[in-house]
C-alpha cells in the first residue's frame, strides 16, 4: 500500500522530543516560498507551526502573500495543524501550489 504525503487523511505527528543539541527547526523552502523569502532553507526556533510560519511573516514580509496557499511537511509529512509542536532538529518544507495548481 502506497501512502501519499499530500493526501487529506494523513495527519502530521507532533515532534515532541527535542534532538539533543539542536535548537533549532530547519524550513526548507521551494518554488513562490523560496522567492518570497529570497533563500532556500531558512533556520528558526522551535514552537508550534503556527509560531513558525508567523516567525516566518515576520522576518520576510513577503512570505505573508504566499503564506495562505501553501502546504507543509513535518519531517516528511503532511501537516495541516497549526497547533503542531515542532522541535529542534525538525524539518519543515514549505509548498506553494506548483504549475499553477
Amino acid at each position: 500500500m502506497t501512502r501519499s504525503l499530500f493526501s487529506p487523511l494523513v495527519r502530521c505527528q507532533p515532534s515532541v522530543v527535542d534532538m539533543p543539541g539542536v535548537s533549532t527547526v530547519e524550513v526548507h523552502l521551494f518554488a513562490a516560498a523560496r522567492a518570497a523569502v529570497g533563500e532556500g532553507i531558512v533556520m528558526v526556533q522551535p514552537g508550534t507551526l503556527e509560531s513558525v510560519l508567523e516567525d516566518l511573516c515576520t522576518r520576510f514580509p513577503s512570505f505573508t502573500a504566499v503564506r495562505p496557499r501553501c502546504s507543509y511537511l513535518l519531517d516528511e509529512v503532511s501537516c495541516v495543524d497549526l497547533h503542531a509542536v515542532i522541535a529542534g532538529g525538525s524539518r519543515i518544507d514549505v509548498l506553494p501550489p506548483f504549475a499553477g495548481g
